[in-house]
């Protein structure tokens, strides 16, 4: 709701105003009013501004009046109100035609009615424009308000919603899920893969709302934001079109979305408790925290566990980038994609359980009876997993996944199986990847031996490249890890690490040169294939890899002196 230049004629006090051009502009609305008091008003005019005069700088002058007529058109004014018989007899020809063109309605006001009164009349009905305005604003918040403190929840009020505005409504999250029922599941289904494909240009969009049409489905949808915690925002899909100029509509729609912010904000702190207990009993299931393996099952029956169902474990890391990032940068960024992990396990065609341990996201999968091969079943959904965190966050995630376990109290070992996986993947060096666990015993043997001595047969093995205070070792250490692990074919070495194949030849010789071995041996192969499966043992010992920079750098100490 607004005043228009068609307004001014319904005002009893100017019934004998006359619309003399720009007829086209009659809609034109009028936010404020001014008085022409100087040649130079054209530099104090704002848009929507109703400008009235009494003509005396515009007498004699038709090439500064047309000139006048055309800047204020271009500025967006809403028109122009002239006094005709008091400096001039007539409009000039040109100024006409120019209000014509330019659909700037060009008034003229009778000698009768004083300038300081038709800006009293003007500025009264906005005014009261405005107050209607305010007390449906009022009355529809505080009607909206009582849905929410009488317990109704959100749904109540997306339905009260959409009797107001005649036009179905459906609530977003903040990665595009329906949070409420939509109108028709195969429409919203296909709105949410449309608006996907716009991506973060749409997400972070800072318009008061989008308006957008499917040209297939032939059918416009306005989006208003509903802003929540942490910056974060949901969206109100308005099914069908919200112009601009329909104050009132805008006026409800934003309304509702205040209070839906309140109520959003409201189950997200109900939703973080949650999460807190969640992720605090099964921080306790995987590293066997519970005193009997009775307690274990009954807690788990408690979060919907049963003892005699099968699961496996799937842990998901944020892939890091080369850049650095502060560890309260990465939680934060973690935290977000768990969140939309949550949306995401709610559309896996079989029961999952997400909880959050650290910077991994760990889903516990409820596997079927019927099902064969683990990676048939899980690898498409991971897939599109992926394609949808990808486009969503500047980042992609990568997953490890574990065999199958046949209790509850045996999920500690298949969160380990897809810890390991998820670990292997990693030194494979590819981001975006899906890790398979392979079952090794050598491992658990392995686990037996003191942690000393395998530091001790992994420094003798590597020599020189165990010392990882170098950068080039590194770099040397992983390259010779994947070359093992393609059974020493260069070429597939080169295509995994995204290098030339002379690179990865060049880099084989210089570790064979510092190794003092012939690489082409099969039992070095061996014993050097062996030593990578002992890193990540040692990685799980505290304080490994401290002794080992330490240990290096004081070669490097000792290096120097002897220079």
């Amino acid at each position: 709701m607004f005043m228009k230049v068609a307004d001014l004629f319904t005002i009893p006090s100017f019934k004998d105003f006359k619309l003399i051009a720009g007829r086209q502009g009659m809609d034109n609305e009028i936010q404020n009013v001014n008085m022409m008091d100087a040649p130079d008003i054209i530099d104090f005019l704002k848009p929507n501004d109703w400008l009235v005069t009494s003509g005396y700088h515009l007498r004699n002058d038709p090439l500064f009046f047309t000139e006048l007529v055309r800047q204020m058109a271009d500025l967006g004014c809403a028109a122009l109100g002239i006094k005709t018989r008091r400096y001039m007899d007539r409009i000039p020809g040109e100024v006409i035609e120019m209000a014509d063109r330019k659909s700037l309605p060009l008034i003229e006001i009778p000698n009768s009615i004083a300038l300081v009164e038709i800006v009293n009349q003007t500025l009264s009905q906005i005014l009261d424009i405005r107050t209607r305005e305010l007390r449906f604003a009022i009355d529809t918040h505080q009607k909206f308000t009582e849905h929410i403190m009488s317990g109704e929840g959100v749904a109540k009020l997306l339905d009260s919603l959409t009797a107001m505005i005649h036009r179905k409504v459906t609530l977003l999250d903040p990665y595009l899920k329906p949070m409420t029922a939509p109108p028709d599941s195969a429409d919203m289904e296909a709105v949410a893969d449309q608006i996907k494909g716009i991506g973060n240009d749409f997400l972070h969009t800072k318009s008061i709302y989008t308006c957008f049409s499917m040209i297939k489905d032939q059918v416009t949808l306005s989006v208003f934001p509903v802003y929540t915690y942490k910056k974060k925002r949901c969206f109100l899909l308005i099914w069908g079109y919200v112009p601009f100029s329909d104050r009132l509509l805008i006026l409800t729609i934003e309304q509702a979305a205040n209070v839906l912010a309140f109520e959003l904000m409201k189950e997200e702190a109900l939703k973080q408790s949650t999460r807190k207990i969640r992720n605090d009993f099964f921080a306790n299931l995987v590293s066997n925290g519970f005193s009997t393996e009775t307690e274990a099952v009954s807690r788990a029956e408690e979060f919907g566990l049963a003892n005699n169902r099968k699961y496996f474990c799937v842990a998901g890391e944020l892939d890091r980038s080369g850049s650095a990032e502060s560890f309260t940068q990465y939680q934060m960024e973690t935290d977000d994609v768990y969140e939309c992990l949550e949306g995401e396990i709610s559309q896996l065609p079989f029961p999952a359980f997400l909880f959050l341990k650290g910077n991994v996201c760990v889903m516990l999968v409820e596997a079927s009876d019927s099902w064969g091969n683990i990676r048939d079943m899980i690898e498409p959904c991971l897939k599109g997993i992926q394609k949808n965190i990808s486009r969503l966050f500047p980042h992609t995630v990568s997953f490890g996944v574990s065999n199958i376990c046949q209790r509850v109290t045996d999920i500690s070992t298949v969160y380990k199986e897809a810890i390991d996986a998820l670990r292997t993947g990693r030194r494979m060096g590819h981001p975006g990847f899906i890790q398979i666990y392979q079952a090794n015993d050598i491992m658990d043997i392995l686990r037996m031996v003191p942690v000393d001595d395998l530091q001790k047969l992994y420094e003798e093995a590597f020599r020189q490249l165990a010392d990882p205070t170098h950068e080039e070792n590194r770099v040397l250490l992983h390259t010779l890890y994947v070359y093992l692990e393609t059974n020493c074919q260069i070429s597939e070495t080169a295509k995994r690490l995204y290098v030339h194949r002379n690179t990865v030849i060049y880099r084989i010789d210089k570790c064979e040169k510092m190794l003092g071995e012939d690489l082409k041996d099969p039992t070095t192969t061996f014993r050097l294939r062996f030593a990578f499966r002992l890193r990540p043992i040692l990685d799980e010992w505290p304080g490994q890899e401290q002794q080992l920079n330490e240990k290096g750098s004081g070669r490097e100490k000792h290096a120097h002196w002897s220079s």
